[in-house]
């Protein structure tokens, strides 16, 4: 059985994964879903390395990334050698790539309606939404938003993108032309909006469990 490594997104923290979490604990995998340092002089490493302290000793590691998680992700995947990288609706990073430039570089200008509740939870319950909402954080930081993607090139991990159909921040059409383009490989699609984690996680730990 593997060890997930849940790595969350812009403004999140590791409860976004609550429930993917338990869908994978009950299939017999263990799950790590830190909370990256909400410091406004943390950088990408230094995402990467609480992730690696949180994983501490676990072996057989999958590491998943969540939309910012995509540039925090692989460089945790490369340093555990891990055995798989997912991402879900992953900002697929571009190597000296800063995230401020990345919507620019991949021609999407980002946004939806500024609600939250009908750009990132309209398909999430009501009440998980709000806890979510509740639990928000100063992630990214604005020194990790203008970092050059510290790689030279993306790490020898065998790569997973899961595309979110009815994401309304990250269109599907974006991650069908980007995830060939930056990944060589065609993206797996869920029926589900830009917060799987909650809005569908028996079916996204599906996914997920087929990575084993």
């Amino acid at each position: 059985m593997a060890t997930f490594v849940l790595i969350h997104g812009a403004g999140d923290s590791g409860w976004a994964w609550h429930l993917v979490a338990a869908e994978l604990r009950a299939r017999g995998h263990g799950a790590v879903a830190p909370d990256l340092p909400d410091d406004p002089a943390a950088d990408l490493d230094a995402y990467a390395d609480a992730v690696i302290a949180a994983v501490g000793d676990r072996r057989d590691t999958i590491v998943v990334g969540h939309s910012f998680g995509a540039f925090t992700a692989p460089l945790v995947a490369g340093r555990l050698r891990a055995d798989g990288l997912v991402l879900v609706a992953g900002m697929v990073p571009a190597p000296g790539e800063r995230p401020s430039e990345w919507w620019g570089n991949v021609g999407h200008v980002g946004g939806g309606d500024e609600d939250p509740y009908v750009t990132y939870y309209h398909d999430v319950p009501r009440p998980l939404a709000d806890e979510a909402l509740r639990r928000q954080r100063a992630h990214p930081s604005a020194v990790a938003y203008e970092q050059p993607w510290p790689v030279q090139r993306w790490p020898a991990v065998p790569t997973r993108f899961v595309l979110l159909r009815r994401d309304r921040c990250f269109p599907a059409a974006l991650f069908r032309r980007l995830v060939p383009q930056r990944l060589g490989i065609t993206p797996e699609e869920l029926d589900a909006g830009h917060c799987a984690a909650l809005g569908r996680p028996k079916e996204l730990a599906d996914l997920l469990d087929h990575a084993t």
